[in-house]
């Protein structure tokens, strides 16, 4: 097996996997497309592998052409952005935060204003992708993920509670309140499968009777946005909900939770635990959490 004893032709290779074209990726290097050519040439003979099967009138990535391709691209990213926040200087004054599509729209997004507020300076870039996300990676420094979290943890913010919940639209006329003895006459709103909702119903001894769970959902943003909207009864992440319960959008059924052991943790990129715009918004989090829970009925 071959070490890679120079980076040499990775740039060329790079640019000519993303266009596809040796004299694409030339007129974006402003080289030549023999020079290109001979640049990747040069670099499969040193890795010991094709990165290309070269028609007539066209290339194409070879499978491991492709991973290396995919690699190549990640890593020529992070270089190229930590060179330009060096150029900048703005490597302390950018705040770039990886989170979930879910938690980013109904959480985080619409508090923000109050941590700018405290920090003006700061430039935030936040990226809601529910991919895993490298914490190596120059382009991230913190992350919020959502799921499973453990006692003691100490990166967990928040562990979730699921809780029912309605628009004030399914009340009939001269109705206060839903409880759980209305839920067979509404659509029960699932991400995925009834499977909390039939742990919840159990531990209210509520499981008799005929329930439709004929509303399914991907996102716990959309199953949010689906209760707001009226079309049925939800069991949700009291996190994702919480904005909309405190609006009046939504009210909750009381009752005891389900068991759910999911959550949120703050994770930080290695490279930039010591950065005082990573501390400051790692402090504001917990406060913000802190005051949501304290507005949480654990029944």
């Amino acid at each position: 097996m071959k070490p890679l004893r120079s980076l040499s032709g990775l740039i060329d290779f790079e640019c000519a996997a993303r266009w596809g074209s040796f004299k694409l990726a030339a007129r974006e290097l402003h080289k030549t497309p023999a020079a290109v050519s001979l640049q990747v040439k040069q670099l499969e003979e040193n890795i010991g592998f094709p990165l290309f099967v070269r028609h007539p009138r066209h290339i194409a990535l070879t499978e491991k052409g492709q991973e290396l391709a995919s690699a190549t691209g990640r890593m020529l990213a992070d270089l190229r952005a930590k060179v330009a926040a060096l150029q900048r200087g703005d490597e302390e004054a950018v705040l770039r935060i990886s989170t979930t599509h879910s938690f980013a729209i109904k959480w985080l997004v619409p508090r923000m204003h109050r941590f700018t507020k405290l920090y003006p300076e700061l430039d935030i870039r936040i990226d809601s992708n529910d991919a895993p996300v490298d914490l190596q990676a120059d382009s991230t420094d913190v992350a919020v993920r959502y799921g499973p979290v453990a006692e003691g943890d100490p990166t967990v913010l928040f562990r979730e509670r699921l809780v029912p919940v309605y628009s004030p639209e399914l009340l009939a006329p001269g109705q206060d309140a839903l409880s759980l003895a209305d839920l067979a006459q509404h659509h029960l709103l699932v991400v995925q499968s009834p499977e909390a909702w039939l742990q919840l119903l159990n531990e209210n001894r509520a499981l008799k009777g005929k329930y439709d769970f004929s509303r399914v959902y991907t996102h716990w943003g959309v199953l949010v946005q689906a209760a707001v909207a009226g079309q049925g009864v939800a069991l949700v992440p009291y996190g994702i909900a919480f904005g909309d319960i405190q609006s009046g959008a939504l009210r909750q059924i009381p009752c005891k939770s389900a068991r759910f052991q999911s959550g949120y943790r703050f994770l930080v990129n290695p490279h930039k635990e010591h950065m005082l715009k990573v501390q400051r918004f790692r402090e504001w989090m917990v406060a913000e959490m802190r005051a949501m829970e304290a507005t949480l009925d654990r029944r």
